[in-house]
């Protein structure tokens, strides 16, 4: 009996893999993943100092290629730390050495992002700010940053607008500070005819309001710049759960507008601070349909990379400080398999018979592994 159910099984896996062609494209992207140096974090929190000791940026790029992946995410100040003390042709010297490292290691960058909420200049936002001087610092950042860019190799630049917001309504006119973030962006836009920007939506922390808070907002934007086709967006799926929405549903949304270019991918704990939990840690079916949304869409065969944006929890040991970032790209590469080999012609006879209640068995039974 036990050895007819085995084969049971397999006969079943077959006709699912078989399905995957008949009822869609089949499924063939490779799929290239990145993260951040920041993502080999030492566990401070804002309770607490770092439990682990730090690693330096020479020592991490090693571990990318032993872990699997192949991308780099940047901060400005990544690549050219104390940026705000170098001269510009510093800034553009030390990019070009980063460059190098970069090319020796097999590497490439994803993005670059200039950090702009960490200046005593912007803690009253940046683009957004009420001092004309304070968001002209920004800009030039900005500007800056694009600058970086172009010498690690990438056209892609992701704006995180993290303390585009208010404590106090009444602190910021928002019509003007919207038209403020529009301007920067068409300031970037004509610094180099090449950059893509990457608007990353978040609908609070640090700010408790920001603007822009999600992916529609974003993509309105867009819309609305100097050249709509080099304005997308980063879809992180905690900040899409912090603001009561569905990761996936955001990531299609985007993926109808041809303007998902990158993705954060984590996972987090109900609706509180941003927890960069490993992928798929907290609800492995909103993880599933992450994947299926990314992998139906065909993410990745343009150049897109999955990216992680994980931290270890401060309770993890030293030794084991890159866990998180395995754990995540393994969830990934399991939920890929599991959306292949979903069984969409039962999918499609539940669908047409609007039997609800079998296609959610099917798909918990698909992900425990009993079908």
């Amino acid at each position: 009996m036990a050895k007819k159910t085995t084969q049971a099984k397999a006969a079943r896996g077959k006709a699912r893999q078989a399905q995957t062609t008949e009822y869609g494209e089949p499924r063939t992207t490779v799929y290239r993943f990145s993260f951040g140096p920041w993502n080999i974090h030492e566990g401070a929190d804002p309770f607490g100092p770092p439990v682990r000791d730090p690693i330096s940026f020479s020592r991490k790029l090693p571990l990318y290629k032993e872990l699997g992946f192949e991308g780099v995410q940047f901060h400005d100040d990544d690549a050219v730390p104390d940026i705000n003390s170098r001269s510009p042709q510093q800034v553009l010297r030390q990019a070009q050495a980063v460059r190098k490292m970069l090319d020796d290691a097999g590497l490439v960058a994803e993005f670059v992002a200039p950090r702009l909420w960490e200046d005593p200049r912007t803690i009253d936002g940046g683009f957004t700010n009420n001092d004309p001087d304070n968001r002209q610092y920004a800009i030039d950042r900005a500007l800056q940053t694009i600058d970086i860019a172009a010498e690690l190799g990438t056209n892609k630049v992701v704006v995180w607008l993290a303390r585009e917001g208010t404590y106090i309504r009444e602190s910021k006119n928002a019509r003007q500070a919207h038209e403020w973030l529009l301007e920067a962006i068409n300031r970037m836009l004509a610094h180099n005819p090449n950059v893509h920007i990457l608007i990353e939506p978040k609908p609070n922390e640090p700010m408790d309001s920001a603007y822009i808070p999600t992916i529609g907002h974003a993509i309105s934007l867009a819309y609305l710049s100097d050249d709509p086709t080099r304005v997308g967006g980063l879809i992180e799926t905690a900040h899409a759960k912090l603001a009561g929405l569905d990761p996936s549903d955001e990531m299609a949304f985007a993926l109808f507008h041809k303007k998902l270019w990158s993705v954060h991918l984590n996972d987090q704990n109900g609706l509180k601070f941003d927890e960069d939990k490993t992928f798929g840690a907290a609800n492995l079916r909103e993880a599933f349909n992450q994947v299926r949304v990314l992998e139906e869409a065909g993410y990745g065969q343009n150049g897109e990379m999955v990216g992680l944006d994980v931290k270890a929890m401060r309770t993890q040991k030293e030794e084991n400080r890159l866990a998180h970032l395995a754990n995540s790209k393994r969830i990934f590469e399991i939920m890929v398999e599991k959306v292949r080999t979903f069984d969409r012609r039962a999918e499609a006879e539940m669908i047409a018979d609007r039997d609800y209640e079998a296609l959610e068995r099917l798909v918990i039974e698909h992900l425990l592994g009993t079908l």
